[in-house]
């Protein structure tokens, strides 16, 4: 678990102290038929004479292996590693990400994802504002900032890493730029790799982003044209040129509605809790703390109090409990 950074009063810190651990003993429990969790230099029970392969996180000491971090083991055939818990984010290709315009350069742009370096968005590996698939000209090159500026939030794909970085793309209509809502940045441990890491929460005109990245978007629900493709969250760029020729009203009816950024708010509020508790984030979890502090009638703001992660703590170790129990 991680550290809580929480104003606890004596009464909260039994309460929390008694959550986590029953947290704990489940979670250990659960792992003592599966995949360990192991601390350095813990010993991993393999035989090396089966022709165990040794993989990262692990050492073979007077013919013993041992873990060399913190973290839990994982077997692929012969293949014996340890999964860091705390590592920063190791791309995989495939990967969902969210991350930020640091820098417009020669025909691609360059992305924070939360990584050791930046991400690279090449012009040719994404969808053109008219949607027209055609070859990249010079006028395409200097038009690119009318598409993603400095500091516009992106979301797209990792596809691959080549001798100049990590390279990503957004060829489908799901990805692209972000707009009104929230960027949150939460340990990317937390955020597990999932068949879906787009969801429209479609009672409260909501999209959220679950970037394998550790990057969560939180924002208000945009249709896409591409009607073959569900639960996706990107918006067609328009061009900035239109943007003086919107009449006033017309700008009025683009306006975030006062509930849906309540919503928004909510929500975020939800996975800040969460991520505070060192808890996985998944879209159950997101769901099931959002209808707690609604349940309880708390303002937004009251969310992020010591007594709701307090809650949320005895609520998921409630939960686990009751499931270990139909198991």
């Amino acid at each position: 678990m991680r550290e809580i950074e929480l104003s606890l009063n004596q009464t909260q810190k039994i309460r929390l102290k008694r959550a986590l651990e029953k947290l704990e003993s489940l979670s250990s429990k659960a792992n003592s038929n599966s995949n360990a969790s192991v601390s350095i230099s813990d010993s991993i029970p393999v035989n090396l004479e089966d022709g165990v392969l040794k993989g990262h996180g692990t050492l073979d000491l007077n013919g013993e292996l041992v873990a060399t971090v913190c973290g839990v083991v994982e077997r692929v055939n012969k293949l014996v590693y340890v999964r860091a818990l705390r590592a920063r984010y190791k791309p995989e290709v495939g990967d969902i990400v969210v991350g930020r315009v640091s820098e417009v350069a020669q025909k691609r742009w360059r992305l924070d994802i939360h990584y050791s370096q930046d991400a690279v968005l090449m012009l040719s590996s994404m969808n053109l504002p008219d949607g027209i698939q055609r070859r990249r000209t010079a006028l395409d090159e200097l038009n690119m900032r009318s598409i993603f500026e400095e500091n516009d939030v992106i979301c797209a794909e990792v596809r691959g890493i080549q001798h100049d970085g990590l390279h990503l793309q957004a060829r489908s209509q799901k990805y692209g730029k972000l707009e009104r809502g929230q960027l949150l940045t939460v340990p990317p441990y937390l955020v597990r790799r999932r068949k879906q890491h787009f969801h429209h929460l479609e009672q409260y005109g909501v999209d959220l982003i679950l970037g394998c990245n550790g990057f969560i978007w939180v924002g208000e629900h945009v249709e896409v044209k591409d009607d073959m493709v569900e639960d996706q969250v990107s918006k067609p760029e328009q061009q900035k040129s239109n943007k003086n020729s919107i009449s006033l009203e017309e700008q009025e009816q683009t306006y975030t509605p006062i509930e849906t950024r309540q919503n928004i708010c909510r929500i975020a509020n939800a996975v800040r809790v969460l991520s505070i508790l060192g808890f996985n984030i998944n879209i159950e979890v997101i769901m099931d703390t959002m209808n707690l502090s609604s349940s309880l009638n708390l303002d937004i703001h009251e969310m992020l109090g010591s007594e709701f992660c307090v809650l949320v703590a005895e609520g998921e170790a409630e939960r686990r409990s009751l499931t270990k129990r139909k198991g």
